[in-house]
């Protein structure tokens, strides 16, 4: 925007002065110029901005779908796992149980073992209580026994007790069979069936978390794809992103420059405005000389019309009473001009 501003002339006249100067026209072209790039460039950074924010919200929306299929692997995998554990342990059964049949075939074939301790604890158990059973027969039905080999039978028989409450919680534990040794061969036939009941349900857990894992398989293929989505619009956001902020880094330094532009107007501005303000008070302070007004106003003026930097916006009171074919001269003019002290 041009201003305008009006200095005093004592003859009457109002000069207009602008600031229209060389200077101030290219320094007003390259602000205009500056603005009209600074709104394009907006434009083009708010573009990005646009863009980057929308691969955003796709990234984080196929990422929240990553997520429910995470949890959903998460989920079956640990159902799977609990499966398998419960098929290890009745694999661990079916070994124990097979461990015992083998004890009792070499048992049957005569074999005997010099160490009872090696011996599975079913066995040791079966083998007291048998023994218990026998002593407490014996003391019952055998009218012979003596005082002291009775006592002798009584220690015995509380010793294998003890052993026998010792050996009964492993095998509660592990839900072994309790043998008879009177009867090896069908002891036998009855551990091999447990034994394949252990091995037959081993087999059901493998295969049924062989079933979930035939349903992870395709939560991983989707998981993987979802996550390559998720990284695509991710790269697509960084590089707006990245865009958006070199086109603001561009935009803030041409911010600065159209800033010390507008503060070189304004200082001109500030300049010519004090030079009228100056101007104006010399002037009136003249007034008070008649003689010397005159002078300065003819000075002044001839001066500003030659530079071209003012022109004249109007007439004063004694102008507007003549007509052009009666009017004078420009000294004559001055001369019927009566400044009047305190306009």
């Amino acid at each position: 925007m041009i201003q305008s501003f009006q200095k005093y002339n004592p003859s009457g006249h109002h000069v207009d002065i602008t600031d229209a100067s060389p200077e101030n026209e290219d320094l007003r072209t390259r602000l205009h110029a500056m603005e009209t790039k600074a709104k394009r460039l907006r434009n083009q950074r708010n573009s990005y901005s646009d863009e980057a924010r929308s691969s955003a919200e796709s990234r984080d929306g196929v990422q929240a779908q990553g997520k429910e299929i995470k949890d959903q692997i998460n989920e079956k995998m640990e159902e799977q796992k609990s499966i398998r554990e419960i098929a290890k342990q009745h694999r661990d059964r079916r070994d124990e149980i097979q461990n015992r049949i083998r004890e009792l075939i070499g048992k049957s074939r005569g074999r005997k073992e010099d160490d009872r301790k090696s011996r599975s604890s079913v066995v040791q158990l079966a083998e007291t209580e048998s023994e218990i059973s026998n002593i407490e027969d014996r003391i019952m039905t055998d009218g012979r026994l003596s005082l002291d080999k009775e006592n002798k039978l009584l220690k015995k028989l509380k010793v294998l007790r003890i052993k026998r409450n010792a050996l009964l919680p492993e095998v509660e534990e592990n839900s072994i069979i309790k043998l008879d040794l009177k009867d090896l061969d069908g002891s036998i036939l009855t551990l091999k069936a447990e034994a394949d009941a252990e091995h037959k349900k081993m087999i059901e857990g493998h295969e049924k978390a062989d079933e979930i894992w035939n349903e992870i398989k395709p939560l991983f293929e989707e998981r993987d794809f979802l996550r390559a989505e998720g990284d695509r619009h991710h790269a697509i956001f960084v590089a707006n992103r990245k865009s958006a902020d070199e086109v603001h880094s561009v935009l803030m330094e041409l911010y600065s420059e159209v800033d010390e532009i507008k503060n070189e107007l304004k200082e001109q501005e500030d300049d010519q405005k004090k030079s009228i303000e100056e101007y104006n008070t010399q002037a009136k302070k003249m007034l008070t000389r008649p003689s010397e007004s005159e002078e300065m106003a003819d000075s002044l003026a001839d001066m500003l019309l030659s530079s071209g930097a003012i022109t004249l916006g109007g007439t004063g009171k004694e102008d507007r009473k003549r007509t052009p074919s009666t009017s004078l001269g420009r000294k004559s003019s001055r001369r019927n001009i009566r400044p009047r002290r305190g306009r």
